[in-house]
């Protein structure tokens, strides 16, 4: 069984990066991506992933909250 993961981030060489690594491991599966906290709320919404992998400090929307 496969960890299912969204990655929010606004920095788009930020987020690719992350897609890649996390995209090569066997065990997890990028099923979504956000460009912003909105964005990942109504990703997370729509996909219900295990885990949200946020940036602390995006637009719309932080990690801290």
């Amino acid at each position: 069984m496969s960890i299912r993961v969204v990655v929010a981030d606004d920095q788009d060489l930020v987020r690719a990066g992350l897609v890649m690594i996390l995209g090569a491991q066997p065990s997890i599966d990028v099923i979504g991506e956000a460009a912003d906290g909105i964005q990942a709320l109504e990703v997370c919404r729509r996909l219900r992933p295990d885990v949200l992998l946020v940036d602390i400090r995006m637009p719309g929307s932080t990690g801290s909250r």
